[in-house]
């Protein structure tokens, strides 16, 4: 349905499960072994897996600690990896070159943060006319609270709530569980 001539493909993309976004993250490890499963059936189905890796000035400065990926999730050398400095991926990145040379057009979305970084790739792949499935429990955020945002829990719920219904001519969004994620368009 995308609105991608001849890009029927789908890709998972794993989005800045960094060090220093997840560490004090709800349900981290929960999140963390729903996108594991994610990668591993992605890949038993010969589906692209690609990496986002987010950087900056202050907290996730390149190489150091916090921006290194969680050791429990793997990237095979393969599997491209995005460099980012923006919240949607696709800003200032190869991700689109990506995804053209693999003629995807469906995005499976997993990663942190909700309220940032996913929402901002959502959108940004949505109105570039892509089709984009979010895996409601493979995505985390951090607790904004002291800020005046919504515990986590609301925000990830709130998100998982409003894209199920996305749509627009010739795309569609969704949300769906890890155990229901299929690849197939």
């Amino acid at each position: 349905m995308t609105t991608l001539a001849d890009r029927p493909n789908t890709a998972l993309l794993v989005i800045d499960v960094q060090n220093g976004v997840v560490a004090g993250a709800p349900n981290r490890d929960t999140v963390i072994a729903n996108i594991d499963t994610l990668v591993a059936k992605a890949r038993a189905e010969d589906v692209p897996v690609i990496w986002v890796q987010h950087s900056d000035d202050h907290d996730l400065q390149r190489d150091s600690e916090n921006w290194q990926y969680v050791p429990e999730l793997v990237r095979r050398d393969a599997e491209p990896l995005v460099h980012k400095r923006y919240g949607d991926s696709f800003e200032d990145t190869e991700l689109e070159a990506l995804l053209a040379e693999r003629g995807v057009g469906r995005l499976v979305v997993t990663g942190a943060q909700t309220d940032a970084c996913i929402r901002s790739t959502l959108h940004g792949a949505f109105v570039r006319g892509y089709d984009v499935t979010l895996v409601g429990d493979a995505h985390t955020t951090e607790d904004l609270t002291a800020y005046g945002a919504p515990a986590p829990e609301q925000v990830i719920a709130h998100t998982n709530l409003y894209w199920q219904w996305q749509s627009a001519p010739g795309r569609r969004g969704g949300t769906v569980g890890t155990a229901e994620v299929t690849f197939g368009s």
